[in-house]
């Protein structure tokens, strides 16, 4: 197992920023933002000499690409073409480069459908040419269980694998979202251990006097922190990570307000690699 970074933090500048930073902060992996217009990688414009070249430079630091990012709303049927268009051309950026996953969303509920009929009756049209052509490029999909799309509850989890049945179609499995809704986040890597292709390293950290005060509709009792400063048991769950055959990357998702970006990543990454 080993330790990475979503690289989101560092939109603003180039690839070649990131790959410094994380060649000196010793987080050898990198989950790469890959959307339209990405000054880290533009799927649409990356061509077989662009690739090369990064790869030769990743390898140079010792550095790889466990995943390419592209985090949109796949439900909004404006944009449903372009969507599917972008994702297809991330899947051949993903092959281009060797990097065996593409993470994206399940999307939001549409107007007047919950999330598990939007879940049956719109995600698999949807995924449908996406899947396809991943399939054909042997490259997985991973979808990221955050609380605000289709992929809340574990209810969603278990008919998410009921209607999406090809191997190719899995999760980038995010603890932290699942930890202040009350579900138990160990209970997916067991029962879905072998479609979890990759995985968000993000904790959250609940206030329980505040909770108590507000109520869980209230404000303010939980936010999510970097791996080591919440309640998750990142022992525990790294333990059942492995007991279940992952052997992937711990991608640190950095979206801990009270820490720099620079310390945030180090200090996420020092803590897991005990872990590794």
């Amino acid at each position: 197992m080993k330790v990475g970074m979503l690289t989101g933090p560092f939109e603003n500048e180039k690839l070649e920023t990131v790959m410094d930073f994380a060649e000196e902060a010793g987080i050898p992996c990198l989950e790469v933002v890959a959307h339209p217009g990405s000054r880290h990688i533009d799927p649409a414009r990356l061509t077989a000499d662009q690739a090369k070249k990064i790869m030769d430079r990743l390898a140079e630091r010792g550095l790889q690409i466990s995943s390419l990012a592209y985090y949109t709303d796949t439900t909004d049927p404006k944009r449903a073409k372009a969507i599917q268009a972008h994702a297809i051309k991330t899947i051949d950026a993903a092959a281009m480069l060797g990097v065996p996953t593409v993470c994206m969303l399940t999307g939001s509920p549409l107007p007047g459908m919950s999330k598990i009929d939007t879940i049956r009756q719109v995600l698999p049209k949807v995924y449908a040419p996406i899947l396809a052509h991943a399939r054909k490029k042997k490259v997985n999909l991973a979808m990221e269980n955050y609380f605000a799309t289709c992929l809340q509850g574990l209810d969603t989890f278990e008919v998410l694998f009921e209607v999406m049945k090809d191997d190719h179609f899995g999760l980038n499995y995010d603890p932290s979202h699942l930890y202040h809704q009350e579900c138990d986040h160990l209970v997916p890597v067991s029962l879905y251990g072998r479609r979890i292709f990759h995985t968000h390293a993000k904790d959250t950290l609940v206030d329980k006097a505040r909770r108590a005060k507000v109520g869980i509709y209230g404000s303010g009792w939980w936010r999510y922190v970097i791996p080591g400063f919440g309640n998750i048991n990142w022992g525990e769950y790294i333990s059942h990570l492995r007991a279940n055959g992952y052997d992937g990357v711990l991608s640190i998702e950095h979206e801990d307000g009270a820490q720099t970006r620079e310390e945030g990543f180090c200090r996420g990454a020092w803590y897991l690699e005990q872990f590794c």
